[in-house]
């Protein structure tokens, strides 16, 4: 299956929100050992915020990230526009 091209936008986006994934799992096995580390905290809050936005610019643009109802879908059904975020 051929994959339609994709602008430069796409893949600076989607390297931002693995970015931002990076982070947050490693603040979260930090937290894990240091629970009461607010400043360790209010960084994972601001970048679980900054993950949401990102997220949410992704859809607009490029369609859904997530499955298993975690992201909606447009009219027609569009999960099977490719590629998958995982396929790039």
């Amino acid at each position: 299956m051929k994959h339609k091209q994709l602008p430069n936008e796409y893949y600076e986006l989607l390297e931002e929100l693995q970015a931002t994934d990076f982070v947050l799992l490693e603040l979260t096995l930090y937290l894990d050992t240091h629970p009461n580390d607010i400043d360790a905290i209010k960084q994972f809050n601001e970048f679980a915020k900054l993950r949401k936005q990102l997220r949410k610019r992704y859809e607009k643009d490029y369609g859904p990230l997530l499955q298993y109802g975690l992201s909606y879908s447009s009219y027609p059904w569009n999960w099977n526009d490719t590629p998958w975020p995982w396929q790039v």
